[in-house]
């Protein structure tokens, strides 16, 4: 890994740590969306790297299936092990429930693209 991509890990995870400890809530996407603002940029569009995604305006099941698989390890390619530690804590505990993933992905795919 690269030193600004263990940065944003880093940066992820903690954030996700400070704003959902233990089981979080079913909030609102835009407070759900604070956590991966840290890469993909408050708009969704907007990514600190360019091989991060631009995710504004995805589909919801498309974005809800793709957190899916990384949580799970299904998809460990290109910059999925930076999210991971951003989506699963290091004991392979959820940061979000079912719920919230939900919201986060409905939140994602209603941003302007």
């Amino acid at each position: 890994m690269n030193k600004k991509m263990i940065l944003a890990t880093a940066v992820s995870a903690v954030l996700a740590s400070f704003l959902f400890a233990g089981n979080a809530s079913a909030a609102d996407g835009k407070k759900l969306y604070m956590t991966c603002a840290a890469c993909h940029g408050k708009d969704g569009k907007s990514p600190i790297m360019p091989a991060y995604p631009k995710i504004a305006g995805q589909n919801k099941e498309y974005v809800l299936q793709q957190i899916k698989d990384i949580m799970s390890g299904k998809r460990a390619n290109g910059q999925s092990v930076a999210m991971k530690g951003v989506l699963v804590t290091p004991t392979g505990e959820p940061r979000f429930s079912d719920e919230d993933l939900d919201v986060l992905a409905d939140y994602v795919s209603k941003l302007a693209p």
